[in-house]
C-alpha cells in the first residue's frame, strides 16, 4: 500500500546525518524533523503527524535512553493514537520490552536499515488509518445507540437486527429472540421496551434457566399468603409486575411442561391466579421471550408446546453471532477497554496491534459475553499502557503476518473458517459440516488435522 504523499511523518533523530538518510528515504512522505524533545513536541502540536520514529538517545542524554523515554511518555499523552517507532542502539532487548510495555507500535536496532524501517512505518500508517475508520464508524454508531438504548453496533448484520426491532416494537405482538449465549438477547429485549409505547412502565426480566423448576411457578405467577410453607405474605409474581410494560422471559425453552400449560393459558386469556388464590388477575403485558434452544426440536421431541411456540413467536427476530458481525469484535473492545479503564485502571490506553489483530482473528464462541469479559480481566491485569494480546489470553496476535508460503495461508483458511462454523453452530459437527459444505466424516479429519477441539 502505498502511502499518501500529504501523511505527516515525523522523525525524532539527533543525528544530522541520519536526518539527512531518513529524509531522502521517505519522500513519499511529509517528512518533519526534530532533534530534541521540545522540538519534537512542538511539531507534534502543530502537525499532528499520525506516525513518529523516535531515537532514545536524545540531548541532554544522548548517551543514555531518559530522554527518548520521556519524550515517547509525552507524544502519547498529548495523542494516544500516535504510532510511536522507537530505535536505540543501547540495550536494544531491554529498551525495545520497555518501550512497547509504554505504548510505543514498534521497535528498531540500530543501525537503521532502511528497507525494513520503511515497512514498519507504512504499517504503521495503515493501522493508524484503520484506527481512524472504527472511530469514524463508533460515531455513525452513536445514533443507533439511541434507538436501541445501549446497543453498538457498525455491522450490516446487526444494524438489520435493529430495524426489524425499530419496525415491530410498536405493534402490540410477541417477539421471540433467537441467538446463542452471549449475543445480547436481553439488551436487545429492552431496545424492544425502549422503542415502544410501554417504555415508561416496567421491564421486568426472568431467567427461566436460573430459578428452580419447584419455585418458577411462584416467581412467575406469584402466591397468597399461606399458599405453602415459607409463604408468610401474599407476593406478585413477574407477570403481575410487568403490567402495563414488558415482560422479557429469558431461556425460555427450560419452562417444564406443566407449567408451560399455564403460560399458554394467561397468553390466550391475559389472566392469571396466584398460586393459593381463586382470584383471576387481569394482566396487560407485552412478552419478549429469548432462547438459544431449537424449538422445533423440542417440538418434535415433545418437551415443547407447540401452541405456546405459536403464541410467543409471533415475530422471530434472529441474532446473529459475534463472529458473523462483521468488524464488532474491535468495536465492542474498544467500548469495554474504555469503560473498564475509567473504573478499574486509568493507566490502561489502548490496543497493542497484536492485540487488534488476535481480536479480529479469534472466533469468539462465547460472543459478546466472552469479550466483555476477557477485556474486563485484561484491564485489571494490565502492567502497561498498552493492552496485548497475551493480556486477552489470545496468543501473540498476527498483525498483518506473512504465511510462509501457499501451502501454509491455505491450512491457515482452513482452521479460520472451521473455527467460524464451529462457533456459529455452537460446536454442532453435523451443522458446522453442512456450513462448510463437506462431510462430518471429513471435518473429522480436519480437526485431526489441524489439532483443532470443537
Amino acid at each position: 500500500m502505498t502511502a499518501d504523499a500529504k501523511s505527516k511523518l515525523l522523525i525524532v533523530e539527533d543525528d544530522e546525518g541520519l536526518q539527512r538518510q531518513l529524509r531522502w528515504a521517505y519522500d513519499d512522505y511529509e517528512v518533519l524533523v526534530a532533534s530534541d524533545r521540545s522540538s519534537a513536541l512542538d511539531l507534534l502540536r502543530s502537525q499532528e503527524p499520525p506516525v513518529v520514529t523516535l531515537d532514545l538517545g536524545l540531548p541532554p542524554d544522548p548517551d543514555g535512553v531518559s530522554e527518548g523515554f520521556a519524550t515517547l511518555e509525552t507524544i502519547l499523552s498529548l495523542k494516544p493514537d500516535t504510532k510511536v517507532i522507537v530505535a536505540s542502539g543501547h540495550g536494544a532487548r531491554e529498551s525495545a520490552l520497555r518501550a512497547i510495555s509504554s505504548g510505543a507500535y514498534d521497535f528498531y536496532q540500530k543501525p537503521v536499515d532502511i528497507d525494513q524501517l520503511g515497512l514498519i512505518v507504512r504499517r504503521a500508517f495503515q493501522l493508524h488509518g484503520i484506527e481512524n475508520e472504527n472511530r469514524r464508524l463508533e460515531e455513525r454508531v452513536g445514533d443507533d445507540r439511541t434507538v436501541l438504548g445501549t446497543m453498538i453496533t457498525a455491522a450490516p448484520e446487526m444494524m438489520k437486527v435493529a430495524r426489524t426491532i425499530e419496525r415491530v416494537a410498536n405493534a402490540d405482538v410477541s417477539v421471540m429472540l433467537l441467538g446463542a449465549s452471549g449475543t445480547g438477547k436481553e439488551l436487545l429485549a429492552r431496545g424492544v421496551h425502549q422503542a415502544s409505547a410501554r417504555k415508561d412502565r416496567g421491564f421486568v426480566a426472568i431467567n427461566c434457566a436460573a430459578i428452580p423448576e419447584n419455585l418458577l411457578e411462584a416467581e412467575l405467577f406469584g402466591y397468597e399468603k399461606g399458599a405453602f410453607t415459607g409463604a408468610i405474605k401474599t407476593t406478585e409474581g413477574k407477570i403481575e409486575l410487568a403490567h402495563g410494560g414488558t415482560l422479557f422471559l429469558d431461556e425460555v425453552g427450560d419452562i417444564p411442561l406443566p407449567l408451560q400449560v399455564k403460560l399458554l393459558r394467561f397468553l390466550q386469556e391475559r389472566v392469571i391466579e396466584r398460586i393459593g388464590g381463586r382470584k383471576p388477575i387481569a394482566v396487560d403485558t407485552r412478552i419478549v421471550c429469548a432462547t438459544h434452544q431449537d424449538l422445533p426440536t423440542m417440538i418434535q421431541a415433545g418437551s415443547f408446546r407447540e401452541d405456546l411456540y405459536y403464541r410467543l413467536a409471533e415475530i422471530v427476530v434472529k441474532i446473529p453471532t459475534l463472529a458473523e458481525r462483521h468488524g464488532d469484535a474491535t468495536l465492542l473492545a474498544k467500548h469495554f477497554l474504555n469503560r473498564f479503564a475509567k473504573e478499574m485502571n486509568p493507566g490502561v490506553k489502548g490496543f497493542a496491534p497484536s492485540a487488534l489483530a488476535a481480536i479480529n482473528d479469534w472466533p469468539w464462541p462465547g460472543n459478546v459475553r466472552e469479550l466483555e469479559n476477557r477485556l474486563k480481566r485484561a484491564v485489571i491485569m494490565a502492567e502497561g499502557k498498552i493492552i496485548t494480546a497475551e493480556d486477552l489470553d489470545l496468543g501473540n496476535g498476527s498483525e498483518e503476518a506473512m504465511p510462509v508460503n501457499l501451502k501454509a495461508a491455505r491450512e491457515e483458511a482452513d482452521r479460520k473458517a472451521i473455527r467460524q462454523a464451529l462457533a456459529r453452530t455452537e460446536n454442532n459437527i453435523s451443522n458446522a459440516a453442512k456450513l462448510l459444505g463437506i462431510s462430518r466424516p471429513t471435518l473429522y479429519d480436519l480437526l485431526k488435522q489441524y489439532g483443532l477441539q470443537p
